[in-house]
C-alpha cells in the first residue's frame, strides 16, 4: 500500500471554494429559482454556486492524490498593483468617464509585472481600452459617459 500524500495548498482552495460556494448557495435561497427555461433571479446565482462546491470538492480529493510543493513567497506587486486596479476603476468611472478610467486601471495593472517596460504598458492599456470601448459602447451600447465631468474644463 502506497503511502498518503498531501497537499495543504491545495486543500485549503479547495475547502475555500467550498466554503465561497456554500455562502452564495444560501444566499441565493431566498431568490425565486424558476426553470431552465424561465429562469428565476436565485437559477444563475445558485447554478454557479453549485459549479464552485463541486469545484471545490474535486480540488480537495485531488489534494489527497498529490504531494504539496512548499508554497512559494508571495506576489508582493502582483497584490499591490492588481487588486487595487478595479477600485481604481470604479472610483474614477463617474468622473473621469469609461476612457480615461479604464485605461488608467490598465496602465497600473499592467506595472504587476517586472518585465513591464512604460512603452509596454502604454501600449497594452491604448490597445485595451480601444478594444474596451469597441465592445462595450459600440458593440453592446451600453449608455455610460465615454468622459466624464472632471475632463470638462
Amino acid at each position: 500500500m502506497g503511502k498518503l500524500t498531501f497537499d495543504r495548498t491545495n486543500a485549503l482552495c479547495g475547502a475555500l471554494f467550498i466554503a465561497a460556494g456554500l455562502f452564495f448557495m444560501i444566499q441565493s435561497l431566498d431568490l425565486e429559482m424558476g426553470t431552465a427555461f424561465r429562469m428565476g433571479p436565485g437559477y444563475f446565482p445558485m447554478l454557479l454556486s453549485g459549479i464552485l462546491v463541486l469545484l471545490g470538492l474535486i480540488v480537495l480529493i485531488q489534494a489527497t492524490r498529490v504531494e504539496g510543493e512548499p508554497a512559494g513567497p508571495l506576489a508582493w506587486r502582483g497584490m499591490l498593483l492588481l487588486l487595487p486596479a478595479p477600485i481604481l476603476f470604479g472610483l474614477t468611472v463617474r468622473g473621469l468617464g469609461f476612457v480615461p478610467a479604464i485605461f488608467l486601471a490598465a496602465l497600473v495593472a499592467s506595472f504587476a509585472s517586472r518585465r513591464m517596460t512604460i512603452t509596454m504598458a502604454l501600449v497594452l492599456s491604448l490597445i485595451l481600452t480601444v478594444f474596451s470601448v469597441a465592445v462595450f459602447s459600440y458593440g453592446l451600447n451600453l449608455p455610460f459617459q465615454r468622459f466624464g465631468p472632471w475632463l470638462r474644463f
